[in-house]
């Protein structure tokens, strides 16, 4: 059986490839559920160097950065730029195939 510890260590290691973290984001947009990007940032977030790292590097405050990428956070705008950039990704907008759009507040 193999554990979440080896699981976490793989993860980790393929998202310091900025190309495989990329990908892991945009794989985390398909989700229905928001939050799940939140979630994907995280762990780039600790692979890359853990969230004290990465508050410095986006010169952002820890504790807020640890609310924001949770699952009930709800970053601002301009701090996710910020997070991108420090981890050597962008936002990038492309047209979508047509599709109803589901949208939920909750």
């Amino acid at each position: 059986m193999v554990k979440l510890k080896d699981y976490k260590e793989h993860l980790h290691k393929q998202l310091k490839d900025p190309e495989e973290a990329a990908a892991y984001l945009n794989a985390a947009l398909e989700d229905d559920d928001p939050h799940v990007f939140l979630l994907a940032m995280r762990d780039i977030a600790e692979a890359r160097g853990g969230m004290g790292w990465l508050a410095d590097k986006a010169d952002l405050n820890r504790e807020n950065l640890y609310r924001s990428l949770s699952k009930k956070g709800n970053p601002r705008f301009f701090n996710l730029i910020a997070v991108l950039d420090a981890c050597g990704l962008e936002l990038s907008i492309h047209a979508r195939e047509k599709r109803k759009f589901k949208h939920s507040r909750a």
